[in-house]
């Protein structure tokens, strides 16, 4: 291994390990999940363009290229919407966990849209993630209160307008925009903010910061969930090969989890730690066929 490769195996794994804190600090925010998800985008879309335009980065962008960028906006307000509520009501662990499963709706787009094949590989990995979720909570479905069965389904939808926002995103960047990625983020975000602004005025939330922990936590979700840790991630990707990329990034969900037992006392037993190997070990097979990975 070179050392540029080295190098771009530890930016992964320092963003991946940046990203897997995003779950706990929505809690640490302590704020409606609407209002949590809108100061992220808002704090960083504003420090990601504010980066740019000191670096010199920025480019004129033509009100073109903001409608191209309205569609993946409202797609990552659906994410955001849904993931936060599921931190809320699962913990940021099993949350995160559901959210990855948005690798085998990206794989099964790509037969879709692409007439891509699915392998034996694939639908081996399906099985495992299947398998493993079911004992993490299929086995006890019953014995959960309604407001912790529906967290699991927002988790699962997240993953499902993840997919739709990676797609739209590619498509606007690919076919309609020459603008770099990082201000196209930049502007992702900032649309973002807005069109969770009138979800939360719709909602009849208050966009309060209860204090100063609340403050310092928002600052951060919007510094690591929004610029540094996928810039770590980005910049690393293309200098991997594929499979170590589905590797790493699967550090996000297992240290998310871990973190959720050791700050929130979350209750896990042996049964639902193999729930969570067979999860990881689903995604990661497919990772191989999808595009990785949880914003």
């Amino acid at each position: 291994m070179t050392a540029k490769t080295r190098g771009a195996l530890w930016s992964l794994i320092a963003g991946a390990a940046l990203i897997s804190t995003t779950g706990v600090l929505v809690r640490y925010a302590d704020v409606a999940p609407t209002v949590s998800a809108f100061w992220r985008m808002a704090f960083g879309g504003v420090m990601l363009a504010g980066f740019l335009a000191v670096a010199r980065q920025w480019r004129p962008a033509a009100l073109r290229d903001w409608g191209w960028m309205l569609a993946p906006a409202v797609f990552f307000a659906l994410d955001l919407f849904l993931w936060h509520r599921s931190i809320h009501e699962v913990g940021p662990g099993l949350a995160t966990l559901l959210a990855n499963f948005q690798v085998f709706v990206m794989a099964l787009a790509g037969v879709l849209l692409h007439r891509e094949r699915l392998g034996p590989r694939f639908l081996g990995g399906l099985a495992l993630a299947f398998g493993g979720l079911w004992l993490l909570v299929g086995v006890d479905w019953g014995g959960f209160d309604a407001r912790y069965r529906l967290g699991v389904v927002f988790g699962l939808l997240t993953g499902l307008a993840y997919a739709a926002y990676m797609l739209s995103f590619r498509h606007a960047q690919r076919e309609r925009s020459t603008l770099p990625a990082p201000q196209l983020l930049a502007m992702n975000s900032l649309l973002c903010a807005a069109v969770l602004a009138a979800a939360v005025t719709g909602e009849g939330a208050s966009f309060a910061i209860p204090d100063a922990g609340s403050l310092c936590a928002l600052l951060a979700l919007g510094l690591v969930g929004q610029c540094l840790g996928w810039v770590l991630i980005a910049s690393a990707m293309p200098r991997l090969p594929a499979s170590v990329v589905g590797l790493v990034l699967l550090l996000q969900p297992s240290l998310a989890f871990v973190q959720d037992v050791l700050l929130f006392d979350r209750a896990t037993r042996s049964i639902e730690w193999l729930g969570v190997a067979l999860s990881l070990a689903g995604i990661f097979l497919g990772t191989l066929k999808a595009n990785p990975g949880k914003p």
